[in-house]
């Protein structure tokens, strides 16, 4: 289609700008978006759209003559980002969106251009600083990995019940009875050697409580959990409740009436006859884009973060923490967290001080009232206590 600069005219008025007259003065509410400063909101463009981030020193009116052919033709660009409210003021990092549908002018002598010539949509060639959507926002990558979801653990309740108890292994019985070899003559006095092996891991057989009468049925897979110790809130000093280890995954190979025959398919830790079970519940490890951190020199106000999440406990008491350390937030379900969701991490200053800016964290498992997050940036050591606050 092609679209003559009478009707371009219309559409920048419609628009409530002219490009022969500049606004008397910028926007003054600048704000934070994907670590630049904007005065407006951009919206995610969608999915295929072909995408400019604005750089230093672009006008929509360059912008038209480079992308379009004609500096005549920035409405277009305009009315396709319709989130910039004055088109004199258009901010770097921002996201544009480019139909690249609208060819010339029929005349650019008339319209103050010279010959037309052929865009590179027209020759079928890529653009140069032309971006996807998804190429603009970078490739998703995973926040973590699987052994800081499935090796770690959850807070929950001090007395929770499991469904069923790991009561017993092979190796508790392959020993000889040395009564049962008179050649020793020692008949009586020694009997059978204790258990052969008693930290248990992947490739093990054991023997679980429950069977068929209690609905196990072969190739069900079972989380091994060890309860642990309380965990005290760092900062009200209240039990919020107990964490719960995982130790590794169990798949029931055939069923009794009232046993199984199971075998250790995955262990993180030595597993112990006595220790208990809970269906295996597969999570997905949440993917992300990586963002620029909150800059230094601007962090939220202490007032704003005084009710906000915290790190609430560590899995070993660890004191110092960075990138990859996996932490728990004392938030979870029951404040509509996800996995996925990301957090700055920030340090109270000396009084009068504004907080400081320590790093950010993302969360990989979500629970009722905590979750389990993941440092992937730190700028210092992050500690027990340290605020979080939605990024």
């Amino acid at each position: 289609m092609r679209v003559r600069l009478s009707g371009l005219v219309v559409a920048a008025v419609l628009f409530g700008t002219c490009p022969l007259a500049a606004a008397d003065r910028p926007p003054q509410d600048l704000h934070l978006v994907d670590g630049h400063w904007t005065a407006w909101d951009p919206p995610q463009p969608p999915a295929g759209t072909q995408v400019h981030i604005i750089e230093r020193g672009d006008t929509l009116w360059d912008l038209a003559a480079r992308f379009y052919g004609n500096p005549y033709l920035w409405p277009q660009i305009w009315e396709k980002n319709q989130y910039i409210r004055d088109a004199h003021w258009i901010y770097p990092g921002d996201p544009l969106a480019l139909g690249l549908e609208v060819a010339p002018v029929d005349n650019l002598a008339e319209a103050g251009g010279g010959e037309e010539e052929a865009t590179p949509e027209d020759t079928g060639e890529p653009q140069e600083g032309v971006l996807t959507a998804e190429q603009a926002a970078g490739e998703p990558v995973p926040l973590g990995g699987e052994s800081d979801i499935y090796c770690t653990g959850y807070i929950g309740d001090l007395d929770e019940s499991f469904e069923h108890t790991i009561i017993g292994s092979e190796y508790e019985s392959i020993a000889p009875d040395l009564d049962l070899l008179p050649s020793y003559g020692f008949r009586g006095k020694y009997g059978r050697p204790g258990t052969a092996k008693y930290n248990l891991s992947t490739g093990d057989i054991v023997y679980l409580d429950g069977g068929s009468g209690a609905g196990m049925s072969p190739g069900t897979i079972y989380t091994v959990i060890e309860p642990q110790r309380q965990v005290v809130h760092p900062i009200t000093k209240q039990v919020v409740g107990r964490f719960y280890h995982y130790l590794g995954r169990i798949r029931v190979l055939s069923v009794q009436e009232q046993t199984a025959i199971g075998e250790i398919v995955f262990s993180c830790d030595p597993i112990l006859v006595g220790q208990q079970l809970r269906t295996f519940e597969p999570e997905p490890v949440p993917l992300g884009r990586a963002t620029a951190l909150r800059p230094v020199n601007y962090p939220e106000p202490e007032e704003d973060l005084r009710d906000n999440p915290i790190i609430l406990f560590t899995q070993d008491n660890l004191v110092s923490l960075a990138e990859d350390h996996v932490v728990y937030i004392d938030r979870g379900a029951d404040a509509d967290l996800t996995p996925g969701d990301i957090f700055t991490i920030y340090r109270k200053n000396r009084d009068g001080l504004p907080p400081i800016v320590i790093g950010e964290l993302a969360v990989l498992s979500v629970h009722k009232n905590s979750s389990l997050a993941k440092v992937i940036e730190s700028r210092y050591a992050v500690f027990v206590g340290d605020w979080l606050s939605p990024k």
